[in-house]
């Protein structure tokens, strides 16, 4: 089928299985919290600033992985992520300090970046038609979410199996076997014409001079802060502080009888309401302004994690706020990728979006580490809350001024 017609395209088959595999992992790395710390005696941050480790590395890994894709091609800077994925697994299994935990955890990150959005959305992007791309972006983007939903709930049941080493093992192994994939990921050549041939320099200089890429970055910021915290400390935050579970109730009767069940549960419940927001997201994206969907995005973030945490917490609250923040959750992804391709072509996207990311990753790291650090010095996450509910009303505001026109086209209009 001509690739102009088709949706389904094999890159995109590819690219979600390991998107699914890589982000199922990703997202389970908050059900260790409590497991490692109480078997060596750990402060919540110890483990928290591991995991922070691993979002700023995925940040800083990035842009690095865009442009390796963009020198050597994008199945060498896949694989080279499933192998420092699948190495800092496999280590981490072995380790017995804070710092071992997370000086490995840096390889984690690495191959996180080598096998998530910044390579596999450039991909993605390249092999679909114009009509398609903001949906087939959506669609990948989704895959992430659907890991989420997969990812914590079998990390929960293996802990109740093995000790967690065996399930670092056993989660190494899955990321192996997503390079059966990867003969699947034969993304067309990147465009060529005259106004593409500029180099990598050319265009990052470009970029960084212009006003509406340094906003998108630093709107940025405040989803991977509320990410990454939400992420590393929720199923914690739930398992201390939740109401406890009716007996014979709803959440019982499915075998949900466990306030550290519920979160595990409240990160699926994460995962699955965002499919159907990333997808709305990015069918939108294809008709509506992207700086605007963003804006509202971020509004509603802020609101709704305002109104959780001034409510009493209940196991029907917190479901409510996980699908309330779940539709919301990735769906800034699709629209912020999209938005970097369509002012800044496609020629470069990984390597700019990768930049753009490192934001997101930065706020992730804040978000991550604050939690600990402030659990231990509070004994809550109060103020943790507040500042997130600070940050996304920042994004929300600062989306709106963004000029959404190609670089190319603003020059000739001032030309």
């Amino acid at each position: 089928m001509d690739r102009q017609n088709s949706f389904f395209t094999p890159v995109l088959i590819g690219g979600c299985a390991i998107i699914l595999i890589s982000f199922a992992i990703r997202a389970s790395f908050g059900v260790f919290q409590i497991p490692i710390a109480a078997e060596f005696g750990w402060l919540r941050a110890e483990f928290s600033m591991a995991i922070a480790v691993q979002n700023l590395a995925w940040g800083i890994g990035q842009p690095i992985f865009g442009a390796i894709a963009e020198k050597f091609g994008d199945r060498k800077a896949i694989f080279l992520g499933v192998a420092l994925y699948v190495v800092g697994l496999v280590v981490s299994a072995y380790a017995i300090t804070p710092g071992q935990h997370q000086l490995l955890e840096v390889l984690v990150g690495f191959g996180i970046a080598g096998t998530g959005f910044g390579v596999i959305l450039a991909m993605v992007a390249r092999a679909a038609s114009d009509k398609n791309r903001s949906m087939t972006l959506g669609v990948a983007t989704a895959m992430g979410s659907a890991g989420q939903i997969i990812g914590p709930p079998i990390a929960e049941a293996l802990l109740g199996a093995f000790p967690w080493q065996t399930v670092f093992l056993i989660f190494a192994a899955l990321v192996f076997a997503s390079l059966l994939f990867l003969p699947l990921l034969r993304a067309p050549e990147r465009p060529s014409s005259p106004q593409l041939e500029e180099t990598l320099t050319q265009i990052l200089a470009k970029a960084i001079r212009d006003p509406s890429f340094t906003l998108i970055f630093i709107g940025f910021f405040s989803c991977g802060y509320q990410l990454g915290f939400i992420t590393a400390h929720f199923p914690a935050f739930i398992t201390e502080f939740c109401g406890p579970i009716t007996p014979g109730g709803l959440l019982h009767s499915i075998g949900v009888t466990t306030t550290s069940a519920l979160g595990a549960m409240a990160i699926a419940v994460i995962g699955a309401a965002n499919i159907g927001g990333t997808l709305l997201a990015a069918y939108l994206g294809n008709t509506y302004s992207k700086k605007n969907l963003l804006a509202a995005i971020y509004t509603g973030r802020t609101i709704a994690a305002a109104a959780f945490i001034l409510l009493p917490m209940t196991p029907t609250s917190v479901l409510i706020f996980s699908a309330v923040m779940g539709s919301l959750w990735l769906a800034t992804v699709p629209l912020t990728s999209g938005l970097v391709g369509y002012i800044y072509g496609l020629r470069y996207m990984g390597t700019l979006y990768g930049i753009v990311f490192f934001s997101h990753q930065l706020g992730s790291f804040m978000g991550v580490w604050l939690g600990g650090e402030l659990f231990d010095a509070y004994g809550d996450y109060t103020a943790v809350w507040w500042v997130g509910v600070g940050v996304g009303a920042l994004s929300a505001i600062i989306h709106l001024p963004i000029k959404e026109t190609p670089l190319g086209q603003r020059a000739a209009f001032s030309a």
